[in-house]
């Protein structure tokens, strides 16, 4: 006789099958029966719950964007999938596999609005709207394929977050029991030879090509650096770019001072990167300027087309074109790069007091340590001014910039990195959207380092505001607590940093500690020079 198992035991197994060892997430009625299976799970299933939503999406988001791997979170149906939204949509635009389990109401009366507990006109075109893809299990038997299928899309080719329904009677009934399938990623399409010798020849042509890399290259360190070695291309990046040729490489240049290398390229390379920057903040292309992208979406030919699009793995596509280029014999430059590179630190220097306070976090920050930003003063010029040094390690939340998501998301890096320093800088503002998961970081003992950067305001709104707006202020003042104090209440060593050397002699003893901590810097208020010069430069004559 064959043995039976419910639609949350079938789901679980599956997670397990396809080596998800974490979920975040919140116990609620329609997810009973799912919960239960991951008690079951025993040590396999590591279960965080947090005290929101929201916080549950956000570390599931960290835990992926950190490793490019699954960050899986449960909530219940209707206001629970609707608190975790913002989240999905940062980790679509962030391409980012984040997983969202989720319930429905009972399966009869779906679609009928009968106004039953968390129901949603169409919950599942609401899932499919901020997620690569989404799909509900009808019954215990097709568990198993559907969430084959779910990761296998998730995975495949330009990854993103997915979402999986079950009706409340559908999770716990029972069916025999059924094999699990791991879900096979699509392998990447094969590199076009015809292209990347087109792509050669046109490069053998360039006297200053550039290379732009994007979150989509984090798996092409090696093979990006070679290349740009062999073309004497210096590689520039904005923010899931940064670390993927790190900082200290003396082919990298620092964005502000590929602005400046940029009056004169002539071919631009783009791999796994939308080329925001040029295209969106710069708002200028040199004259004849010529484009190659290598990605493995190919949609994105069509959203920018290129000169010449080819459509690979970035490791792959960036391999292939070092090797037809490899008999290039071409005249060192890295010492124009590195005098471009001092030129552009030495102009934004005067970005304070936010340089001062970068520079301590850095040298307090060990190498392979993660800093996670978040929309706030501090997170701005840290995208220009925070040196990084290997792929994955500056975490941000790509075009969505949604306020709030850092702290949050810095918990579910720490997750997933449980021996490596993690700092997570904030404003005030944005700190305050996910206060509460301070408890989470005690419960489950998640030792990130939080730094409050307090100037008592939404920085950006406000300098707008009296810039733009002849000083006519609305909602961009803020009244707050004394952070010391709340993160003492709720069992977190705190401290409160009021210059760089203090707060660099403060994170070198928290982050001995190993142990969650929270640090306070204030600001005065409107005091912080602006960074959007140097983000939104304006175009050359």
């Amino acid at each position: 006789m064959s043995r039976k198992e419910t639609t949350g035991q079938a789901i679980t197994r599956s997670l397990v099958a396809h080596g998800i060892d974490t979920i975040f997430g919140i116990p609620g009625a329609h997810m009973y029966d799912f919960n239960d299976a991951l008690y079951d799970a025993g040590d396999k299933i590591r279960f965080i719950h947090t005290r929101h939503e929201q916080g549950a999406a956000y570390m599931a988001y960290g835990y992926a964007k950190s490793t490019g791997r699954i960050g899986a979170y449960t909530v219940v149906p209707g206001p629970g999938v609707l608190n975790s939204g913002a989240a999905l949509c940062t980790a679509y635009g962030a391409n980012a596999p984040v997983l969202c389990i989720t319930g429905n109401i009972m399966s009869h009366l779906i679609g009928r609005g009968r106004g039953q507990l968390h129901e949603l006109p169409d919950q599942l075109a609401t899932m499919r709207g901020i997620t690569k893809t989404a799909e509900r299990i009808n019954h215990p038997s097709e568990a198993g394929t559907v969430m084959a299928g779910l990761v296998a899309k998730m995975l495949s080719g330009r990854q993103g977050p997915g979402a999986v329904e079950a009706p409340w009677d559908v999770f716990g009934q029972s069916a025999p029991e059924i094999d699990v399938r791991v879900g096979a990623r699509v392998p990447h399409p094969a590199v076009n030879p015809n292209q990347i010798a087109a792509a050669a020849a046109l490069i053998s042509g360039a006297s200053n090509p550039m290379i732009m890399v994007g979150g989509g290259a984090a798996d092409a360190s090696a093979e990006i650096a070679a290349l740009a070695e062999l073309l004497q291309a210096p590689v520039t990046s904005h923010r899931s770019g940064k670390g993927i040729v790190p900082d200290d490489h003396p082919i990298y240049l620092n964005f502000v001072a590929a602005y400046e290398y940029w009056k004169k390229v002539d071919v631009l390379i783009g791999i796994g990167s939308r080329l925001e920057l040029q295209f969106m903040r710069w708002k200028w292309l040199p004259k004849g300027l010529k484009i190659i992208r290598i990605d493995v979406d190919p949609t994105e030919m069509v959203r920018l087309k290129p000169d010449l699009g080819i459509v690979a793995a970035a490791r792959d596509g960036t391999q292939a074109l070092a090797d037809a280029v490899a008999g290039s014999r071409r005249e060192d430059r890295t010492r124009e790069f590195a005098e471009l590179n001092d030129e552009a630190k030495s102009r934004f220097s005067a970005v304070q007091p936010q340089l001062g306070y970068l520079q301590a976090i850095r040298e307090a920050l060990p190498r392979d340590g993660f800093f996670v930003e978040e929309i706030s003063q501090m997170g701005f010029t840290a995208r220009f001014a925070f040196p990084v040094y290997g792929p994955r390690q500056y975490v941000t939340c790509g075009y969505q910039d949604n306020l709030g998501f850092g702290f949050n998301t810095a918990l579910g890096v720490k997750v997933a990195h449980p021996d490596k320093a993690v700092i997570s800088v904030s404003g005030d503002g944005g700190f305050m959207f996910g206060v509460q998961e301070l408890a989470t970081a005690v419960q489950h003992k998640i030792a990130v380092v939080a730094i409050v950067f307090n100037n008592s305001a939404y920085g950006n709104v406000l300098r707008d505001q009296k810039q733009t707006y002849k000083g006519r202020t609305l909602g961009s003042d803020l009244t707050n607590p004394d952070f010391v104090a709340l993160g003492e209440s709720f069992g977190i060593r705190s401290f409160r940093a009021t210059s760089p050397e203090e707060l660099k002699n403060i994170l070198e003893t928290a982050l001995a500690l190993d142990e969650p901590v929270l640090i306070e810097v204030p600001v005065e208020k409107g005091s912080e020079a602006s960074p959007w010069p140097f983000i939104h430069p304006a175009p050359h004559e």
